[in-house]
């Protein structure tokens, strides 16, 4: 790795306890919580865990391992989904858990100016008591950061409507490699200056800088929800009725698919779940609108219990209170954590022009099938993005090693055809850096890396993650 540095000297740990006191943790203090995130079952240590409070402090912490040639790995809440915020290196990990104020919610220009380290959910209920709305709202919004939804540029299930990250944030104060402080933009909606440095850090999953201050824009918060959910006796006519509803005019607020093994895999997982599945249903689709208006919104739902009758479904369930609303909710959102108790698991990122997703789907059981593989399929319907959950369940270890690999590429491969890409929300990172070859040519990604070399010249900053490695 040249003159990169994986481990820490007495030296340098006595700098970072002489800028951060006891935010400095090595050895034995250096938990497995540290050493994880939600990526299968990936475990690196880093050398030494460091907790700024300031911009100032992320700013000489950058600066003296610029200088000193140690690796710093950017870290949020670690709920990543592609080992991003990882020191597969080991070296530093930069936790910027400490970095937790909303600093300003600004009423009049509908903005929200706001350290990293503020959980998602915190946030959003923060600005909702001056009656705003920030929409982005990843499944793990409860426990996952800012700081990581601007990294990995985070959806969710209102992305349908109101976009991912990347569409709410107007400019960040980063931090350079080598230790400058800059803002990236200007707090305005529109803003034709020169190039756009706020849209290129959001996703770049820490390799080109560190985030420091978020600003966000926001709108009214919506008063009024409306909630159904409806089965389905083939899963793909799941994927072909989504399509019909954007093509009657309606824009769903959440428009999310379930198969079957999710919702069975998730209904042990949630208290009090809602007795929903039969024996012949094979696919679920739980659609929400929102609005102002109740009449106008009971309309468009009349409309879609229309559409769907062309299709093969059962009974409709209108969700006729907040609670019922949130326990059908809380079954979807806990669909990944119960899938990956119950076994061993890779999970794939698919994204497809909705149209496409029966077709994607079709694909999966296909290939499924071929190399002997169980998938669970679940996902942000209304915007394309299925993740497929692959259990390892009896399959031999030579054949989730060798093979495994092989049939996710071949899945990859068909995903790319039909004009989608192989990571919606959930980042490159570490798992899926050995497939970017199928989405990007050899031009796009040596450009990439041209570009992460003028951020970072020296390769230091959250290196292995994104790009495969360069075959010379």
């Amino acid at each position: 790795m040249n003159n990169k540095q994986t481990t820490v000297s007495e030296e340098h740990l006595l700098y970072f306890q002489q800028l951060l006191g006891n935010r400095v943790h090595t050895g034995e203090a250096v938990t497995a919580h540290y050493a994880s995130d939600h990526t299968e079952d990936f475990v690196f240590y880093p050398a030494v865990v460091v907790k700024p409070e300031s911009t100032e402090e992320v700013s000489a912490i950058l600066r003296y391992c610029y200088e000193h040639d140690l690796i710093v790995t950017p870290s949020g809440a670690r709920t990543g989904l592609s080992g991003g915020a990882l020191a597969n290196h080991g070296g530093v990990l930069l936790s910027l858990e400490r970095m937790n104020r909303i600093l300003e919610i600004d009423e009049h220009n509908h903005q929200v100016t706001t350290e990293p380290g503020v959980i998602t959910e915190v946030l959003q209920q923060a600005v909702r008591e001056k009656g705003l709305f920030y929409p982005p709202d990843p499944a793990s919004k409860g426990s996952c950061f800012i700081g990581g939804n601007i990294a990995e540029n985070s959806g969710g299930p209102k992305a349908v409507k109101y976009g991912v990250t990347k569409d709410w944030v107007l400019n960040l104060e980063i931090v350079l490699p080598t230790g400058e402080i800059m803002w990236t933009g200007a707090n305005v909606i529109k803003n034709a200056t020169g190039y756009n440095l706020t849209q290129l850090v959001i996703g770049s999953e820490g390799t080109l800088a560190v985030v420091t201050k978020i600003v966000l824009r926001l709108i009214p918060h919506p008063t009024q929800t409306l909630l159904m959910l409806v089965p389905f006796r083939q899963g793909t006519q799941a994927c072909e009725a989504v399509s019909k509803i954007f093509m009657a005019g309606i824009i769903p607020s959440g428009l999310e698919y379930m198969d079957r093994d999710a919702i069975l895999y998730t209904i042990p997982h949630v208290d009090d779940a809602p007795d929903i599945l039969k024996d012949d249903h094979d696919a679920h689709l739980l659609i929400e609108l929102d609005g102002f208006n109740l009449d106008v919104m009971m309309l468009d739902c009349e409309k879609i219990m229309e559409l769907m009758e062309q299709f093969d479904i059962d009974e409709i369930l209108f969700a006729e209170s907040e609670a019922q609303k949130e326990s059908l909710w809380k079954l979807r959102r806990k669909v990944g954590e119960a899938v990956k108790s119950h076994s061993i698991y890779k999970e794939e990122d698919t994204v497809v022009p909705r149209f496409q997703l029966p077709q994607l789907l079709s694909a999966v059981k296909r290939i499924g099938k071929a190399y002997g593989f169980q998938a669970v399929c679940y996902g942000h319907a209304g915007d394309g993005n299925l993740h497929v959950n692959i259990l390892k369940g009896t399959l031999s270890d030579e054949a989730w090693h060798n093979q495994l690999p092989k049939a996710i590429r071949e899945l990859f491969t068909e995903v790319v055809k039909l004009g989608g890409t192989i990571s919606g929300e959930h980042g490159i990172g570490l798992v899926q850096r050995p497939f970017m070859d199928i989405a990007f040519s050899d031009i796009q990604l040596d450009l990439m890396r041209s570009i992460k070399q003028v951020f970072d010249p020296k390769g230091l900053l959250n290196p292995g993650k994104i790009f495969p490695d360069k075959v010379i």
